[in-house]
């Protein structure tokens, strides 16, 4: 394929016109279940049924729980620990907490368990020490940061069903609603509302199939700098940024958080997430990490094929009460993330638009439920 061929995510192996249909059918053989608690005193919030989180109503407060795989960042880390003899594992284990705990703060849980599944190609993965022992330092200085007790987990070896050499990574992570007030599934969203978009730390752990397919067109693949000092490797390395202070914060300063959306795959079709009829209106663009504009401009991807795919600069989305925006911004940047009063939801048919770029998405474009 040439060097100016356009590079799509579907190119790259992820056509999520094939997944999201198994998703959904899967959403629909589990919703069937929950009359299977009903025994035992407790019922599900049906509303977080597609939502990033599952919560059941358990009296006094609500549970929430998720689990989420790391995906193809291992394999970045990979590549780039042979190309420069670094271990990038401290911050895969942030990326792989980031994962679930981004998510399950979208319903307004405070984190509180997270467990760990590493699953290694055969049992000589953990023979280099060093490497396992930066898993470790990583996994337990992200719970840390995010206040979560790391409860255990479970590192089996799969020959056969993981490729010898290579690991995959995934966690679980169980939090409470509490208050009860606190429960965020969108019941709440209307128009006028704010939107307040968090910054991203550069590609988080989403669309890097489509990274991993660019390094091969590059000359000098992963190690190529795009920034003075900084390779296409190291950059996309960053570890994802952890949300879960912010929205701790939040809540202690009293914010009503109305709608909550981690962007991830799906890129900012996922401001479409919530399931009613409203539109989403952004004035403003927060800037694009060096490594993501690297990304568009190497695949030749327009803006609407980027904002599609990458988080492009925005990692997570609060809809709040307009009156309350500004503080949240506020809130956000004394937790070390910077933070943009973006936009509004307006009355109308489902819609996205991105003004300064001249985008818009429409409800067909994101098919969750």
């Amino acid at each position: 394929m040439s060097a100016s061929t356009p590079l799509t995510y579907d190119q790259a192996g992820v056509n999520y016109d094939l997944i999201d249909p198994l998703k959904v059918s899967a959403q629909r053989a589990a919703a069937a279940t929950a009359l299977n608690i009903a025994q035992h005193g407790f019922a599900e919030v049906k509303a977080s049924r597609g939502e990033s989180a599952y919560v059941v109503d358990v009296g006094p407060f609500y549970l929430a729980s998720i689990v989420e795989c790391l995906g193809t960042k291992t394999l970045v880390a990979d590549e780039m620990a042979q190309l420069t003899g670094k271990s990038y594992y401290a911050g895969i284990a942030q990326d792989t907490i980031a994962m679930a705990v981004n998510d399950l703060i979208t319903v307004g849980a405070t984190p509180l368990v997270v467990q760990a599944y590493w699953a290694a190609g055969g049992s000589s993965w953990f023979e280099d020490g060093a490497r396992a022992q930066e898993l470790v330092k990583g996994w337990k200085a992200a719970c840390d940061v995010c206040q979560v007790a790391w409860g255990g987990g479970e590192t089996p070896a799969l020959a056969g069903i993981v490729e010898g050499g290579r690991i995959d990574l995934a966690a679980s992570c169980t939090g409470i609603v509490n208050p009860k007030s606190r429960l965020s599934v969108g019941d709440q969203l209307a128009a006028g509302d704010a939107i307040v978009l968090l910054a991203s730390s550069g590609i988080h752990a989403n669309g890097l199939s489509l990274a991993r397919k660019l390094a091969e067109r590059l000359p000098q693949g992963y190690l190529t700098e795009i920034a003075p000092g900084l390779s296409y490797g190291d950059a996309l390395l960053a570890p994802t940024a952890l949300y879960s202070p912010v929205t701790e914060a939040l809540a202690q300063a009293g914010i009503t958080v109305h709608y909550s959306a981690n962007i991830t795959g799906h890129g900012w079709r996922k401001l479409l997430r919530h399931p009613g009829e409203l539109s989403y209106r952004i004035r403003t663009v927060p800037p694009v990490p060096p490594v993501l504009r690297f990304i568009q401009q190497q695949c030749h991807q327009d803006d609407r094929e980027a904002y599609s795919t990458l988080n492009m600069g925005a990692g997570f989305a609060l809809f709040v009460p307009p009156e309350q925006a500004d503080e949240v911004v506020r809130i956000a940047q004394g937790c070390g993330i910077a933070a943009w009063h973006a936009g509004a939801v307006e009355a109308g048919p489902k819609r996205l638009f991105i003004e300064p770029l001249g985008i818009e998405f429409s409800d067909a474009d994101l098919q969750l439920r």
